[in-house]
């Protein structure tokens, strides 16, 4: 196994924090997302490295393993109970009661399980074989933005298992949650691996979604906007009616509270929808209307 510097991936220092981490991640998840770069196998490949370094750089234990292990991060539990280092390629003699540096070769990922075992599995005794963690698994579940409204449950196909999970509302695009257990099966009883599942969302609906606002542009007609009156409008909770006041310029932006998106894992709590107002001149005027729009200029000329 190669070693890839997740650092060097999301674009981050070393010393980056978690929300520098995160904020990095989706920058880079939007730009490589294969919505965006359908056909791209660049990209597609870009899309897996970035979701990997942040699997690993978002989990401040994965973190500390890797920044010590570097590419045998994944053993890190094995080198400590072992008092194998694999930066020097050696035991510690406290640890083991015996000295390998002079095997010489490279113990580290799948060799040195093979090599414990046939070389120190021995020492062991009656405290049994070594248990070993299961791998983690990483999965993509692809939904629209009207089922990340509501709280749902859903079956998907893992490693050839069917899991039912249940998925919050307000779930967002390129997130990754865990579900603890459900990766490949420990060795020796040891504990399951994890499994990761990033959510692509797609946005077939007339709102735009920032965080946990929505944003839409309505059609205002010329009236309307003149003398004010009442309109509906859509929501995700169902159509509702809004007051305008009268002489309402186009552009004009209006906050409906509560009426964006549910913040995720926060029961009753919404975003807010802004609406921005988009002026319908009429078309098609009768003669009669071209009548009353020429008196209307002329008294509001001679103003």
């Amino acid at each position: 196994m190669d070693y890839i510097d997740y650092y060097k991936t999301l674009d981050v220092n070393k010393s980056a924090t978690e929300a520098e981490i995160k904020k990095a991640y989706r920058k880079a998840a939007r730009k490589y997302h294969p919505d965006l770069n359908p056909n791209d196998k660049e990209a597609e490949k870009k899309f897996k490295e970035i979701n990997e370094a942040n699997e690993v750089l978002s989990n401040s234990e994965n973190r500390k393993k890797y920044d010590k292990y570097g590419k045998d991060w994944k053993h890190a539990d094995e080198f400590e109970k072992s008092g194998y280092d694999p930066n020097q390629q050696q035991y510690s003699k406290q640890q083991s009661g015996q000295d390998f540096s002079g095997f010489g070769g490279d113990f580290s990922g799948s060799d040195f399980s093979d090599f414990f075992n046939s070389m120190y599995g021995s020492a062991q005794g009656s405290r049994g074989q070594s248990k070993y963690r299961g791998q983690d698994f990483n999965a993509e579940l692809q939904m629209d933005l009207a089922s990340a409204y509501t709280t749902h449950k859903q079956s998907l196909t893992v490693n050839g298992k069917n899991i039912r999970i249940t998925i919050p509302a307000g779930v967002e695009n390129g997130q990754i949650i865990k579900i603890p257990g459900h990766g490949g099966n420990g060795v020796n009883s040891g504990p399951n691996g994890d499994l990761y599942i990033t959510f692509l969302i797609s946005n077939n609906s007339d709102f735009k979604r920032e965080g946990n606002n929505l944003h839409s542009t309505i059609d205002l007609d010329l009236y309307t906007a003149v003398l004010g009156g009442e309109i509906s409008i859509n929501t995700f909770d169902g159509k509702v009616k809004i007051k305008v006041a009268a002489e309402t310029q186009t552009g004009t932006k209006v906050k409906l509270k509560g009426k964006g998106f549910p913040i995720y894992k926060k029961d009753n709590q919404f975003g807010d929808l802004y609406v921005t107002y988009n002026l319908k001149i009429p078309t098609r005027l009768s003669e009669k209307e071209k009548e009353l729009f020429t008196e209307l200029s002329k008294i509001r000329n001679h103003e």
